[in-house]
């Protein structure tokens, strides 16, 4: 699933691009993509709209239009947002279509279609309950070292489930919780309360600079996931552990340990990552 890096890629191309372009008509449409919004609503508010802003929360696309309504883009697990032009192929998969002035086409495609498209007429994200409930932004730079301090204040957890949690912090998913936890030196099952402030401050600055890292690298193209130029990114050749199972860690030569957390699939080294600090 694309994570916050992927996302701010897809965000930042897709600005780049589009920019304030009217949306003019839609072309095609799947109502099946569409959340809480019915396929006659999404066609009468979006056309005639301008997209003044592209923001991002975790791993939602926010795009505001002129006048209150709000698209919310998730791209589940193999979504795509391109720009490209009207007369280019229409690839299979494609459940939206808009035209836009000056000769370009928004197009969302998702082959396994769990990404959803959300209309808010109001403007306001607090709607999508997965936006109102969501934690802190790692790379925002309001979120100081003594942000995140206070912000694990009273919490409890291990550190693989906690740093999956949309609640806990925003955008992190499977790739950047491991890439981050080797970075740090941290074990996936040490339970936060175990870590003394020197290891959360290592932590944080952990997160910052892979997250950072990823971003400059348009992100990491595991399957399906391009910038809205259709472009792939180039991160996971930078990646320690994720998805590198039972192969050599690049810092130790020691074998790399998996584990399921979570339901996923959690890639760490036991030697550069001990489970208990003595």
């Amino acid at each position: 699933m694309p994570e916050l890096p992927e996302v701010e890629t897809v965000r930042r191309t897709l600005a780049a691009r589009a920019g304030d372009r009217l949306l003019e008509e839609i072309l095609w449409l799947d109502p099946r993509v569409l959340k809480d919004c019915g396929p006659e609503a999404f066609r009468a508010l979006l056309p005639g709209h301008r997209i003044v802003r592209y923001g991002r929360r975790g791993k939602y696309l926010l795009l505001e239009m002129d006048h209150g309504p709000l698209l919310v883009v998730h791209l589940g697990m193999t979504g795509q947002m391109l720009v490209v032009s009207p007369g280019d192929p229409v690839q299979p998969h494609t459940h939206l279509r808009i035209r836009l002035e000056g000769d370009q086409e928004l197009r969302f495609r998702d082959v396994r279609r769990f990404g959803r498209l959300r209309l808010i007429p109001s403007g306001d994200p607090g709607e999508v309950p997965g936006l109102a409930r969501m934690g802190p932004e790692p790379l925002d730079p309001d979120f100081t070292e003594e942000a995140w301090l206070k912000h694990l204040e009273g919490r409890r957890g291990t550190l693989k489930t906690l740093l999956l949690s949309q609640h806990f912090l925003a955008g992190i998913g499977n790739i950047y919780a491991d890439e981050s936890l080797f970075a740090a030196g941290l074990h996936p099952l040490r339970d936060l309360e175990s870590l003394s402030r020197e290891e959360k401050v290592r932590l944080y600055h952990s997160i910052r600079h892979i997250l950072k890292e990823a971003v400059g690298a348009g992100g990491s193209s595991i399957r399906d996931y391009v910038d809205s130029r259709g472009r792939q990114g180039s991160y996971q050749q930078a990646h320690r552990v994720y998805g590198r199972g039972g192969q050599n860690c690049m810092v130790c030569g020691t074998l790399l340990e998996t584990c399921r957390l979570g339901g996923r699939t959690t890639v760490y080294c036991p030697c550069c990552q001990k489970e208990m600090v003595k």
